[in-house]
């Protein structure tokens, strides 16, 4: 948990006289974000926790006149200083966005989705009351998510450096040309092809872009390392499961086209011909605060729809 702050006047009520701070982000570009941040503050203020918010987006929620409200210019590690939690409202983007100073700073991170699958999120945006009733009650527990360290080498020097809680992803550039390049596990090569891309991912991004290559759907508990091809020309292009301490690297080889490093769809940066990706277990991991002990079976079954019925279960 956070820093306890004092309490300096205003309404924020006191639990043996220190205040709690939440952190509230929000996709405010969204009507229903905007509503769903106001009654999750209201919320929150009616039971002494004080919120703090980024600048701009106060400017869009309307927030009541009170010192426990404060607002902060710029979304940095910092600026969960004293903060017990980050609340983040919106969809897998807005989420990737908060784990980004999340992960950082070392606050839990709990998501409400307002967006369309939102495997991140822990609740859905008619549970509002629920949610803020549980943080009220400190009713929720913490649990940590593998990362992804990545590190960009070209001509032997290392030229990028980023991290990633889904998937790091390799990828041509140009449309009309495949991407060459060779896998490789453990300082061992596997297989080369031309390709789109290949994308690295970790359990939680299994249900992410990697699903969508064809890769398979890894519970969250299970430590692993994932390597999923994009469109390979090749016999052998399957997806490939690794040790959770197991070092994965591509080649883009010298004759290929420029490909590009996407880390959870939002960090990019070009590669040149010729360019190393390694990509490894990360040393930070995301915080996610869980409100109840759902099985990631039965989210899995709600999120995509799958058809369940007929089931019987068991025999006793």
């Amino acid at each position: 948990m956070g820093n306890a702050e004092e309490t300096r006047g205003g309404d924020g009520a006191c639990e043996r006289g220190v205040e709690r701070t939440v952190f509230l982000l929000a996709h405010t570009g969204r009507p229903a974000a905007i509503r769903s941040a106001e009654l999750v503050v209201r919320g929150l203020l009616r039971s002494g926790i004080g919120v703090r918010v980024l600048e701009a987006e106060a400017a869009d929620i309307p927030l009541p006149d009170s010192a426990s409200v404060k607002t902060v210019k710029e979304a940095t590690p910092q600026c969960l200083d004293g903060c017990e939690l980050l609340i983040v409202l919106g969809g897998d983007g807005t989420l990737l966005r908060g784990a980004e100073f999340a992960r950082a700073s070392g606050v839990p991170m709990l998501g409400v989705n307002l967006g369309r699958v939102g495997f991140l999120a822990e609740a859905e945006r008619d549970d509002l009351d629920k949610v803020v009733d549980r943080v009220v009650t400190r009713s929720y527990e913490v649990e940590e998510r593998m990362t992804l360290d990545v590190v960009v080498h070209s001509n032997g020097d290392v030229v990028h450096t980023d991290w990633a809680l889904n998937e790091a992803a390799v990828q041509k550039v140009s449309p009309e040309r495949m991407l060459e390049v060779v896998l490789e596990i453990d300082g061992r090569p596997v297989t080369g092809f031309g390709c789109d891309g290949i994308v690295y991912a970790t359990p939680t991004g299994s249900t992410a872009y990697a699903f969508s290559a064809g890769g398979p759907v890894v519970w969250p508990e299970v430590e692993a390392l994932l390597m999923v091809p994009i469109s390979a020309h090749a016999l052998f292009a399957k997806p490939l499961v690794t040790s959770p301490s197991s070092v994965l690297a591509v080649e883009v080889q010298p004759h290929t086209p420029h490909g590009v490093l996407w880390c959870d769809g939002r960090r990019t940066v070009s590669l040149p011909p010729g360019a190393r990706v390694e990509v490894r277990r990360g040393a930070v991991p995301v915080r996610l605060a869980r409100l109840h002990h759902a099985s990631f079976t039965d989210r899995l079954v709600a999120k995509f729809a799958l058809p369940v019925s007929g089931w019987r279960g068991a025999p006793h």
